[in-house]
């Protein structure tokens, strides 16, 4: 097939979570039925537009995304592109602050109007497209999304404020896409949403995640089915019954707990206790017999004491969670856990809200190393526990249908991310020529230096990190 001219190239470019993955995936195929060619995720100047998906969840994202837009901004400012354009979670948050801090940018959409984007480049978009999807994951897998939103109101999270309240998509339309998915070749679903676990509320009164299930098991040519994002407040006897019952359904399930300690889950609104998680855990356990489970753990929440840390590590050592994800506290403005940082705990113990910057991290680093998995190697870093990662050369990527899946879960941010290391570290002071700086509530500004004169950085709260600030892990997914 001829390739066609870079002016009629488009590169989109996603950042975050596998929701964001499905996003894009929906804009490039709108985009390439209006005749554009679309890669995407390109380290090359080879398209004269750049669409950047962004993430806006916490610090670090916040971090990655402003870093990336400004590396665009400057092959622009060098005549290598000629359009940039922004979308996504950061520019649904804060539009007004980047418009007029970048407007070397031609335009900013947020996360609730992909339309929007489509629109400009494309003249109109096409409702006949709605479940059309240009993939960018390995042929065999691909996220499926069901919902978009949240209705929980966690402490911590600003995913409310940035998508709004759950809507669930019609799972007409879910299984028509999955059913689309499946001609294509694709083998494995990975559902996904901010609460899969609640799919269906809005339309129909009830829980409908299971019956959801059950028809994508139908499929002719899917194979397995996993889950992501679910929430353990409310989780459904149902969705159990048919991850025991149905072949097709992995035995493998995320569901982020966060923390056990009672006091902790209370403060972050988590409407859950540590009797009725462990609870579940037990449950999920002996129902559904070798199941696999994934979860994250968030140290440093303002008021953990040092008695709710050691219950956390106790906690991890009894369960041998399949999967561990542990993550420092983000303080996002807007969120009622962002005017409770700095605050006190009841029994007057030093809470990780007051404690140096550092300290949560460190906590993440001291959970117990004798808390090793069945399956899958733990790696400690300055975020905590993270896994070995399966890689191209594995034998089987996968790792069986009920195992922690080889690849990583969210096998798309893998890929991405591994790359994006492997980029970070080959260029290394490249990137150096724009330093980001991200702390807590947003406040931009520019900064001048004698080196670079048109340098930038965005101050949060006063405080300042260097985009450089040795990481070991990445951010957590926005979900549940």
């Amino acid at each position: 097939m001829k390739k066609k001219s870079k002016a009629n190239r488009i590169n989109v470019v996603t950042l975050g979570c596998s929701k964001n993955v499905v996003d894009s995936e929906h804009v490039m195929a709108q985009l390439e039925a209006a005749g554009y060619e679309v890669v995407f995720d390109s380290n090359d100047n080879d398209a004269a537009t750049v669409v950047i998906n962004t993430c806006g969840f916490i610090g670090d994202a916040k971090e990655e995304s402003i870093n990336t837009i400004l590396q665009f901004v400057q092959a622009k400012s060098e005549g290598l592109i000629d359009r940039l354009f922004v979308i996504g979670c950061l520019s649904e948050r804060y539009a007004d602050e980047l418009r007029a801090e970048i407007p070397e940018v031609d335009d900013y959409f947020g996360a609730r109007d992909f339309r929007g984007i489509v629109e400009r480049l494309a003249g109109a978009w096409r409702p006949e497209l709605a479940t059309a999807r240009h993939l960018t994951t390995p042929a065999h897998y691909a996220y499926l999304k069901i919902s978009e939103g949240c209705n929980w109101r966690c402490a911590y999270c600003a995913i409310p404020l940035i998508r709004g309240g759950h809507v669930s998509v019609p799972m007409e339309q879910v299984v028509r896409e999955a059913e689309e998915l499946a001609r294509g070749g694709v083998k494995e679903l990975i559902v996904v949403a901010q609460d899969t676990t609640f799919y269906g509320v809005d339309l129909y009164g009830e829980r409908k995640l299971a019956e959801l299930l059950r028809r994508l098991a139908a499929i002719d040519g899917v194979e397995w089915i996993r889950l992501h994002y679910t929430y353990p407040t409310g989780f459904p006897q149902e969705v159990i019954d048919v991850m025991r019952n149905e072949p097709k359904v992995c035995r493998y399930i995320d569901i982020p707990l966060q923390h056990i300690a009672d006091t902790q889950l209370s403060a972050m609104r988590r409407g859950i206790t540590k009797e009725r998680i462990i609870a579940l855990l037990d449950r999920l356990r002996r129902e559904v017999p070798g199941i696999a489970i994934r979860t994250t753990l968030m140290v440093g929440f303002p008021g953990e004491t040092e008695a709710d840390f050691a219950e956390l590590e106790e906690f991890v050592r009894e369960q041998r969670f399949d999967r561990l994800g542990v993550f420092p506290y983000s303080a996002e403005e807007g969120t009622p856990s962002a005017e409770m940082a700095g605050t006190r705990g009841a029994n007057h113990e030093t809470p990780a809200g007051d404690l140096p910057a550092e300290q949560p991290a460190a906590r993440g680093r001291n959970l117990p190393g004798d808390c090793r998995p069945a399956r899958g190697r733990l790696l400690c870093g300055p975020y905590g526990v993270r896994f070995a990662r399966g890689g191209r050369g594995d034998s089987d990527p996968r790792g069986g249908r009920n195992a922690p899946s080889g690849r990583v879960p969210d096998g798309a941010d893998y890929r991405r991310r591994g790359v994006r290391f492997v980029r970070r570290a080959r260029c290394g002071g490249l990137m150096i020529l724009i330093i980001l700086k991200i702390c807590l509530s947003l406040e931009c500004r520019r900064a001048e230096t004698p080196g670079n004169k048109t340098e930038r950085s965005f101050a949060y709260g006063g405080k300042q990190r260097d985009r450089f600030a040795e990481r070991e892990n990445r951010t957590p997914d926005g979900g549940a």
